[in-house]
């Protein structure tokens, strides 16, 4: 069920084109006005323009930057790698987005409709300005905070940086206006699904407290408390919207998890009807494929047993209770025995040996460009991998088992600890729903000297397994700097599982367990890499004003 008119989308790229690119190159004054900003519809067409460069800053692509998961070569941000970019479209687009939010801001001030209409499309124009600040912050920190039109000559084209703090207020005051005004999931026309409701403005401001929650804390930079407090708050709003879970897991990433229905999926990027009428399509099953997302042993070994007992913790304590399932991995007797007795959302993510996959039956290989040795299932949906670029499922931006994660982690992070209520609530239906019945309860982590911490952000990685969050989690967490140096390891090698495979092509460690980029090849420099680097142009344009992040030259 796909509702978002896309022919009002092709309206408005027909009547409303124009170039805004880059801060300082591309002021907003370059369309006919004459008979525009008049109507309702007028105000839509110009938020639909909002939508389509919603689907340019958030590509149905993977996100390779941390350990879960690889593509074809070597990431750079992963590796620790990157150069300083002359241009960069993180920071382009994102201002793209803030442009045409401040251009609906403005000139949609004379339409002559009702001040409740004007206000649901400003709330919308402003949910988006969050959306792209976010992104900004995220990656760069305190950025230039345009919240006008700008003209040509304008001397704010070469404006400094505003602090991070100004940048997240900015964001809480537009995205509490989005919530008071957009309409909510219930009262929202089924003929306008995809549009931005109350429930997204209130979870997109749940999701930013908790990063600047936690990054305050784990940065020890900033009023951790007040983030939580909101992160909290914002969640627990969500939480009274009248959202339940997807009864499927694995149901929620391919055609059957789409519509409005389904009232998990808080905002979605659409895409086309079908792969014979696909209007705008996507390539993600064809990059599953070609190994573009192939998952690590490294969120292998996040997957809990059945009995709720980790086989890794992040620390390593020895106290630390491992599942009596472990299998260690040089006694692995063949490639399935990793996903036996294990959380049903491993299998959901990653074919197993013998499954259907891409071309017929999987067997481990890594020739048709997996460097991993696994294959990952979940997204993967046969229809949209039949013709290139015609991928139409819908990209998930924010989903309501986010907002639970979000809820436990900062209840706990809040308080230090946190309830078995809150844990059912959150935490525990999320095992269920996958079918996993292993409770974590306090009385669980402390008869096995488990960290209540660790668990969470545990289930928080695996739920939302290879849909963009570990790399800014990490970042927040500030364990960026230990895990990603670490060696990313694929599948053990077993001469009958891989069949025509010659383990002297393949780079193996000690257990037989494939070494897909060894840690010396890989680093992090605490004292930068935390921030993108300001992409020269940037600086150069701005005549200085706009200064290069710490200690990237």
């Amino acid at each position: 069920m796909k509702k978002l008119n896309i022919t009002i989308i092709t309206l408005l790229l027909f009547s409303l084109t124009y170039s805004s690119c880059d801060l300082d190159r591309f002021p907003e004054t370059r369309f006919s006005e004459v008979d525009f900003w008049n109507t309702e519809s007028d105000l839509m067409n110009a938020a639909n323009r909002l939508y389509v460069i919603l689907g340019q800053m958030s590509p149905y692509s993977p996100d390779n930057r941390a350990d879960d998961n690889t593509g074809q070569n070597v990431n750079g941000i992963s590796s620790g790698n990157r150069t300083i970019p002359n241009t960069s479209d993180d920071w382009s687009r994102p201002y793209d987005m803030i442009f045409t939010a401040n251009n609906i801001l403005e000139k949609g001030i004379k339409a002559q409709v009702t001040d409740a209409v004007k206000n649901r499309y400003f709330g919308e124009a402003r949910f988006f300005r969050a959306y792209a600040y976010f992104s900004l912050l995220q990656k760069f920190g305190g950025v230039p905070l345009v919240l006008k039109v700008l003209s040509v000559n304008s001397p704010d084209l070469k404006m400094p940086r505003s602090d991070r703090q100004t940048i997240v207020q900015t964001i809480y005051d537009d995205l509490d206006y989005a919530a008071a005004w957009v309409p909510t999931r219930a009262s929202l026309a089924s003929t306008q699904y995809g549009r931005i409701t109350k429930s997204a403005a209130l979870a997109l401001k749940a999701r930013v407290a908790l990063y600047e929650g936690t990054r305050a804390k784990f940065h020890n930079d900033g009023d951790w408390q007040t983030h939580l407090n909101i992160a909290v708050q914002a969640a627990a709003s969500v939480m009274g919207q009248g959202h339940t879970l997807f009864a499927s897991y694995a149901g929620l990433f391919v055609q059957a998890g789409e519509g409005l229905a389904n009232t998990e999926n808080i905002l979605v990027k659409i895409y086309g009807v079908n792969n014979t009428n696909v209007i705008l399509g996507h390539n993600y099953s064809r990059d599953l494929e070609n190994g573009r997302a192939a998952a690590t042993r490294n969120l292998l070994r996040q997957y809990l047993y059945t009995d709720g007992l980790p086989s890794y913790n992040t620390d390593n304590t020895p106290s630390v209770k491992r599942s009596a399932y472990f299998v260690n991995e040089r006694d692995e007797a063949n490639y399935n025995t990793i996903f036996e007795n294990r959380d049903p959302r491993m299998a959901a993510t990653i074919f197993m040996n013998g499954e259907t996959a891409y071309k017929g039956i999987w067997t481990p290989t890594t020739s048709l460009g997996s460097r991993t040795a696994y294959a990952t299932k979940k997204g993967f949906n046969i229809p949209d991998w039949t013709t290139t670029n015609a991928g139409t499922v819908d990209r998930i931006l924010i989903r309501y088992a986010e907002v639970l994660l979000i809820y436990a982690e900062a209840k706990y992070e809040l308080d230090g600890a946190i309830s078995d209520a809150d844990l059912n609530l959150t935490i525990n239906a999320l095992r269920a729903r996958a079918g996993f019945n292993a409770r974590l309860t306090n009385a669980f982590v402390s008869a096995n000297n488990l960290s209540m911490r660790e668990e969470i952000r545990r289930e928080r990685t695996v739920e939302l397994a290879l849909e963009g969050f570990r790399y800014d989690d990490l970042i927040r967490w500030k364990t960026a700097e230990t895990v990603l140096p670490q060696t990313l390891l694929g599948a053990k090698f077993n001469a009958t599982d891989w069949v025509g495979t010659n383990p002297s092509s393949l780079n193996l460690n000690v257990d037989g367990v494939l070494i897909v980029e060894d840690a010396s090849k890989r680093s992090f420099t605490v004292n930068r890499d935390y921030l993108y680097p300001v992409p020269f142009n940037e600086i150069t344009l701005s005549d200085g004003n706009v200064v290069q992040n710490p200690n990237w030259k």
